[in-house]
């Protein structure tokens, strides 16, 4: 009886659902043998150590793909002599169409595939990715009760199951990740079958310039897969074997399922303070030719592009192999980044680089292979220029970029057009009146705030220097100016331009007004000259809303200015927890960024807060409503001042207050005077002499300005005398 038992529960243990057939003994049948607990452990651990779900046959080697998919095939064990197995019932044959049915709903081609049976096929989610590898595993129960599936490949992992007559249950798993330490598969040399290394794959590996020795001492091996040779690189920790990545002659490969990922050669940094990361086994074979044992290969998969954000370890499965093994790298002070010449390969090292530290990384120059091409990764160096250039390339890798981060020597082509004066306007353009010259220079990059009381001439200002450099430099504006109509926006800029009044009006008294012809060649002008930025529905244009606008004119017409007129016409929404002194800080770090990126200057005109008791004098910058970061943050400020009092100057002189140059290349701090040019009746030419001073002068200035004075004012402005 205790026998009995012993043989019922050995049964049951190993079995674990396989049906097996009775044997009847006669009685004159001899008496089992005696039971032995030593051979129920030895029996035990043979047909235990797959997991049943994906049980390992001990006949064929096993093959994964990149994607961590392995197909295998079992056989239920049988007693010996136990004669025919029963014919498959009706019913049975009923479920398992069933469940093809639904399996070809689904995309999966089932084909002649016979239930009882892993196997694998492609896809028809992810299509196997670019390699188009067969990474779906699926597997239909002998009674036909259960089919399941699941895409072992890391970007995808869409699974599913349905019972006899009943619907699909789809989903996608968690991928390897998910998996620990105690999961992963146990796997030998024996039990993969390995083998060393035969003749023509020597030869293999010696034409791509490595050598039997560096092949030896890496453990390649080779072992049989669909009656072919393939070859085999053993991963391994700690002198373990962990997994295992073949490659068939027609360049496809795979790996082992239910391994731990982890990169390839991984012993040979255990205590380098330097390492090389490749994209290959045999790049990494390569750097052991040229004299560097301290390199690592990567094990699969390739970003198809960089990501925005850096996920979380356990939303990262493409990288898994790196947090497996990061104990290793961080030991390392240095490493370098040898990934392939291609767009996947500088993707790789990106991703790569935001993960280790970019302050720790370096990058290779690949070398040209020939007048036209480049090294695509190291294995090309070595085979087609030699070890030396393939040392040389290590020797002279240079630290990766980092944004934000560089030397001068990135900006030495800058420094010499500085220098040389090359693109013309490294000193800024001038204004177009000799009073301002020694002032203020209009410098592409630069911020310009301009404040000034109400009916000053801020815009009319503006409107007459964008004049004045468009027809010395034909440079090109965008103006965001909200407090004018296009129409008169237009009027006041064909005015300026044609120096003829627009329409008759009392302003222009008797003053021709410019004809039918000059007008069209006026709009022409304007077409070419001025772009706008206009917000036409019931929304407050944003700060960022212009800068966006402004980047697609820079792109699509070349402005070389932009005009934002005026600062309180803007939405100017903030957080409850920021105050308007930091707004206004970020605010104009954004507008000078664009200035500086796009070598555009902006004029950002800002009115004064209400002056108490004010008598008529010019404010100052510190004046500006807001905030003191108007004057802090911009590269130039300058008030525009209008004579209110006619017992202390003529009324039609404007007052141009320098008050702030950052650059002292481009100007000083001083005060200019421009006049409004009074047109003659008639169509004769105004006589004007130009003379200035300047408040910062040390000596007075007794040359005379001589003007015409008569009407009307058309708003072009002149030089003056004080």
């Amino acid at each position: 009886m205790p026998s009995s038992v012993a043989c019922r529960s050995l049964r049951t243990l190993l079995m674990d659902g396989f049906e097996c057939l009775p044997v009847r003994c006669s009685a004159s049948a001899p008496a089992p043998a005696p039971f032995l607990p030593h051979r129920l452990l030895r029996l035990c651990v043979h047909l235990c150590s797959a997991n049943p779900r994906r049980p390992v046959s001990k006949n064929l080697p096993f093959c994964q793909k990149s994607s961590g998919f392995c197909s295998y095939s079992y056989r239920p064990l049988v007693p010996r002599n136990a004669g025919a197995l029963p014919a498959v019932h009706p019913t049975v044959h009923k479920r398992i169409d069933y469940l093809k049915s639904k399996l070809e709903e689904q995309g999966i081609r089932c084909g002649s595939v016979k239930p009882g049976k892993y196997c694998r096929n492609l896809c028809p989610k992810c299509q196997g990715g670019s390699s188009k590898e067969r990474c779906l595993s699926f597997f239909i129960n002998v009674d036909g009760e259960l089919a399941i599936w699941m895409c072992f490949r890391a970007k995808c992992g869409w699974r599913g199951s349905v019972r006899a007559f009943e619907e699909c249950k789809i989903g996608y798993a968690k991928t390897r990740q998910t998996l620990k330490l105690n999961d992963y598969r146990v796997i030998t040399e024996i039990d993969l079958q390995l083998e060393p290394l035969c003749t023509e794959l020597i030869a293999y590996f010696a034409e791509r310039s490595i050598s039997a020795k560096t092949l030896e001492r890496n453990g390649i091996m080779q072992c049989k897969h669909d009656d072919q040779i393939v070859i085999a690189f053993t991963y391994r920790r700690n002198a373990a074997l962990v997994s295992c990545k073949y490659l068939a002659s027609s360049k496809e490969c795979w790996q082992e399922t239910g391994t731990e990922h982890i990169f390839y050669g991984l012993d040979d940094i255990k205590q380098a303070s330097d390492v090389i990361i490749v994209n290959g086994e045999i790049d990494k074979l390569s750097m052991e030719e040229a004299g560097f044992p301290n390199c690592i290969s990567i094990p699969y998969g390739l970003p198809e592009q960089s990501s925005k954000e850096l996920p979380a370890e356990d939303e990262n499965p493409e990288f898994q192999y790196l947090w497996n093994c990061i104990e290793y790298l961080e030991k390392a002070s240095r490493i370098i980044l040898a990934t392939d010449a291609d767009s996947t390969g500088q993707v790789l090292a990106e991703e790569l680089a935001r993960r280790l530290g970019k302050e720790r990384c370096w990058r290779v120059t690949w070398p040209k292979k020939n007048a036209a091409e480049l090294c695509k990764d190291a294995n090309e160096v070595l085979m087609y220029i030699g070890p030396d250039e393939l040392r040389k390339v290590i020797e002279n890798a240079e630290l990766f970029p980092i944004m934000g981060l560089s030397h001068f020597s990135n900006f030495f082509n800058e420094v010499d057009s500085y220098y040389h004066r090359s693109h013309g306007f490294e000193l800024g353009v001038s204004t177009g009146w000799r009073a301002l010259d020694e002032l203020y220079n209009v410098v592409p990059g630069e911020l310009t705030v301009i404040t000034g009381v109400p009916n000053s001439g801020k815009s009319e200002w503006i409107d007459a220097l964008l004049c004045n450099i468009n027809k010395a430099h034909k440079w090109k504006f965008l103006l965001c100016s909200m407090e004018n109509k296009v129409r008169d926006h237009a009027r006041k800029l064909l005015e300026k331009h044609i120096n003829k009044p627009f329409i008759n009006s009392r302003y222009a008294e008797s003053t021709e007004r410019m004809s039918v012809r000059e007008l069209e060649e006026g709009k022409k002008w304007l077409d070419d000259t001025f772009y706008l930025i206009r917000c036409e529905d019931d929304s407050f244009p944003s700060i960022d809303w212009v800068l966006e606008l402004a980047k697609s004119a820079v792109v699509r017409y070349g402005i070389r200015g932009l005009v934002i007129d005026p600062y309180n016409e803007l939405d100017h929404q903030r957080s409850s927890n920021q105050t308007e002194t930091e707004y206004v800080s970020h605010m104009l770090t954004k507008i000078k960024r664009f200035a500086q990126h796009h070598a555009c200057h902006v004029w950002f005109v800002a009115h004064p807060r209400q002056l108490q008791n004010w008598r008529g004098y010019p404010p100052n910058l510190y004046d500006i409503s807001g905030s003191a970061h108007f004057i802090n943050k911009c590269d130039n400020g300058i008030v525009i001042h209008r004579n209110r009092n006619p017992n202390a100057g003529p009324l039609d002189r404007v007052q141009v207050c320098v008050r702030k140059v950052r650059n002292k290349v481009s100007g000083r701090i001083g005060d200019a005077f421009l006049s409004y040019n009074q047109m003659e009746t008639c169509n004769a030419s105004p006589c004007i002499m130009v003379a200035s001073r300047s408040m910062s002068d040390s000596d007075h200035d007794t040359s005379l300005c001589v003007f015409t004075i008569q009407k009307p004012q058309l708003g072009i402005l002149i030089d003056s005398c004080c």
